[in-house]
């Protein structure tokens, strides 16, 4: 029997090799793990994987056939929805409304139902611009919790905020929500 139910989301950051360890541990500790990965982590990490990892097939667009109603049924099945990594591109969408991939559309089917969590993942100059920070403090409000970034060495050559958090740290709050 699994402790829990997470839908891992993952986006296209370098950082999304990240979510691989993460999904790993996940599974050792016996939750269940559905990913949705958006295009553009499909070009850092690819379907096969997450679903060696998990057992499960990835989820990636919206329109599948067959699929046509998953953002509802992931709603449904979740206990925990996790955006790991999150780019600005995402956050600055989710913020907005827009639900042109599977991930928009499921964090507005979920309207805060289950816990929604977001790691953000960028350059520091991109994790300090105004428009992502408002994005982040308007999903925080509305009920999302946000994980504070790491600072330390980025994977463009800079040291700063923006970091990725360290999945071991996201997988002990998880064992705490559980």
């Amino acid at each position: 029997m699994s402790k829990g139910k997470i839908v891992l989301q993952v986006t296209g950051s370098i950082a999304a090799y990240k979510a691989c360890f993460l999904a790993s541990s996940l599974i050792k500790e016996d939750y269940e793990v559905q990913v949705i990965m958006t295009g553009a982590a499909l070009q850092f990490v690819g379907k096969a994987s997450f679903e060696g990892l998990t057992g499960m097939s990835v989820k990636t667009d919206v329109f599948e056939e067959g699929s046509m109603m998953e953002h509802i049924k992931l709603v449904k099945w979740a206990d925990l929805f996790l955006l790991y990594p999150a780019t600005a591109n995402t956050i600055n969408k989710l913020n907005s409304g827009i639900a042109d991939e599977l991930i928009g559309a499921t964090f507005l089917a979920n309207n805060f139902h289950k816990p929604y969590w977001i790691a953000p993942a960028m350059n520091s100059n991109m994790f300090e611009h105004p428009t992502v920070q408002k994005s982040l403090k308007n999903l925080k409000k509305a009920g999302a919790y946000i994980f504070d970034t790491e600072e330390g060495y980025l994977a463009c050559g800079d040291t700063g905020r923006g970091r990725l958090i360290n999945p071991e740290i996201v997988l002990k709050k998880i064992q705490e929500m559980f």
